[in-house]
C-alpha cells in the first residue's frame, strides 16, 4: 500500500480504504437512524446481528475488490478502513449521539451493533488474507 505510482487518475489504496470507511459508517448509521427497530431487543435486533456476517464479508471484499488489494496488503488495507469507521464512530458517539437516534437506547443498541460489525470484519479480514496468501503460496511458479 506504500508504493508510489505516476499514474494519471491512479487512486491510492488507502484514500480508497479511507473513503469506503467514510461509505460503510455512514450506511450503517443510517441504518440505525432510520430503521432503529432493527438494532433494539428481541427477535429483530437478532436477525440484524446475524445478517451482519454476510454483510460484513461483502465490505471486506468489496474494500479488497475496489481498492485493489494483494494477497500481502489485505489485512493493511482493511484495517484502515476498520480504524478510520471505528474513529469516525467514536467521535460521533462522544460529541454528536443524535445522528444515530434520538433515544439512548437505541444509540447504545446500534453501537453494539456497530463494534460487532467491527470485529466480525476484522475477523474476516484476517481470515482472508490468510486464504490469499496460502492460495499464493501453493500455486507453482511457471
Amino acid at each position: 500500500m506504500g508504493a508510489t505510482y505516476e499514474r494519471t487518475g491512479y487512486v491510492a489504496p488507502k484514500a480508497i480504504c479511507a473513503l469506503l470507511a467514510a461509505s460503510f459508517w455512514a450506511s450503517a448509521t443510517l441504518c440505525i437512524k432510520f430503521y432503529p427497530v432493527a438494532v433494539n431487543t428481541g427477535m429483530r435486533g437478532n436477525i440484524t446481528f446475524l445478517t451482519s456476517v454476510p454483510v460484513s464479508w461483502f465490505s471486506i471484499w468489496l474494500t479488497c475488490r475496489l481498492a485493489r488489494l494483494e494477497p500481502h496488503q489485505i489485512l493493511a488495507g482493511c484495517l484502515v478502513v476498520l480504524g478510520d469507521a471505528m474513529m469516525i464512530d467514536g467521535a460521533a458517539l462522544r460529541w454528536f449521539p443524535h445522528v444515530y437516534a434520538g433515544n439512548d437506547t437505541v444509540t447504545r443498541y446500534g453501537a453494539a451493533w456497530l463494534l460487532w460489525g467491527y470485529g466480525l470484519g476484522a475477523w474476516i479480514a484476517l481470515a482472508m488474507a490468510s486464504r490469499s496468501i496460502r492460495a499464493k503460496q501453493s500455486t507453482p511458479v511457471p
